[in-house]
């Protein structure tokens, strides 16, 4: 992340150049998006729109509904339907006792299809309910080409997404440091009952790529090679989609090259960087210290930029004034386009002197 210094705050232009990418991706994944998390900005988009089904990709929505359902440690009893799930195992047994936690380590790591319908089963009663729950999280954040029938992501004409809509309940999810920490860890050891298993990350982005955050895999018959891939660096997070992609590890490492090569995050102040002198009629000293707080980060294209600070403050302020009062805001923009503002505040105390009204008080107070 890089720092731009302000040396002046009235409309003091700072310039700084580098290099847009300029070849185009052709990509093999019949839908694919790029965007950064914080902003959503998109970098590349290919048929981004289009209803797909996603397969085991899904459990990026059924790991955090687990998630965010209460206590990871509480213990869940494997369910006779769990048993036995078509697809990726991690060879559940009914009656076999795991906590969720390990429920959920096993469906993202290894996928496990088991697990899946074990979280459902154990979190919400039944597979369908936990269905209900996973769309009530997708409309909560804005969803509207997303449904879900499973929690596994085994083929349904009703059960689908779109590459954008993907990528964003992703940005989502990785908000939670859990869901975070597990699917970015290559690897995790479990215990329940007299069962060990040692489970190994399918996502090979974990080993191919810089500051790659993992997230999940997923195939299908019906959906082909799908993948959802984040890095990290400097700052940035990206979050790539493919939706049926014949050649989606080069895919995702091309259009996450992209991403970084196109934009940066640049601090335009830092907490506490501002500090004014304001006239302040009514107090000893006449006049007050005013700072900022916080800072403004922002993420931008990489390219030229004219960043200019524009300072509103009134002419003078009056006392009595407290510390922490908020008294003016810096505006910042690049070029006419507005990046944000820092609120001021008065950084003391400010009292107002009490004058005597007439010559008798003077004399005998």
């Amino acid at each position: 992340m890089r720092k731009l210094k302000i040396t002046a705050l009235l409309l003091v232009p700072i310039m700084f150049m580098s290099v847009l990418p300029t070849r185009a991706l052709d990509v093999s994944a019949r839908s694919a998006v790029v965007i950064e998390a914080e902003t959503g900005r998109v970098v590349f988009e290919k048929d981004a729109d289009t209803r797909r089904p996603m397969a085991s990709t899904t459990k990026i929505m059924t790991a955090l509904v687990a998630i965010e359902s209460g206590d990871l440690s509480r213990e869940i009893t494997v369910d006779a339907s769990a048993e036995g799930v078509e697809g990726s195992s991690v060879y559940l047994k009914a009656g076999d006792k795991i906590t969720l936690e390990a429920l959920v380590w096993a469906l993202m790591l290894e996928s496990a299809n088991d697990a899946a319908a074990a979280i459902a089963i154990g979190v919400a009663g039944s597979v369908d309910a936990f269905a209900d729950l996973m769309n009530e999280k997708a409309a909560e954040l804005g969803l509207c080409d997303t449904h879900f029938t499973n929690p596994h992501g085994l083929s349904d004409d009703e059960h689908y997404t779109t590459a954008r809509e993907l990528a964003k309940l992703t940005a989502a999810a990785l908000e939670n440091e859990t869901f975070k920490k597990i699917v970015s860890t290559a690897s995790h050891r479990i215990e329940y009952g007299e069962s060990v298993r040692n489970l190994h990350n399918h996502n090979k982005m974990l080993r191919i790529y810089d500051g790659a955050l993992g997230v999940k895999t997923g195939f299908t018959k019906a959906s082909g090679r799908c993948l959802v891939s984040a890095a990290e660096r400097d700052g940035l997070t990206l979050i790539a989609v493919t939706l049926n992609a014949p050649d989606d590890w080069t895919d995702h490492t091309a259009m996450l090259d992209l991403g970084f090569s196109s934009l940066e995050k640049l601090t335009l102040i830092e907490p506490g960087e501002s500090v004014f002198i304001s006239p302040c009629i009514g107090t000893e000293s006449g006049e007050i210290t005013i700072k900022n707080r916080e800072g403004l980060t922002v993420i931008l294209p990489k390219g030229e930029h004219s960043i200019t600070h524009k300072v509103i403050l009134p002419r003078y302020l009056w006392a009595p004034i407290k510390a922490g009062d908020v008294v003016g805001k810096t505006l910042i923009y690049d070029g006419e386009t507005f990046l944000g503002e820092v609120i001021l505040y008065a950084d003391e105390d400010a009292e107002r002197i009490i004058y005597k009204k007439n010559l008798f008080e003077k004399i005998f107070n």
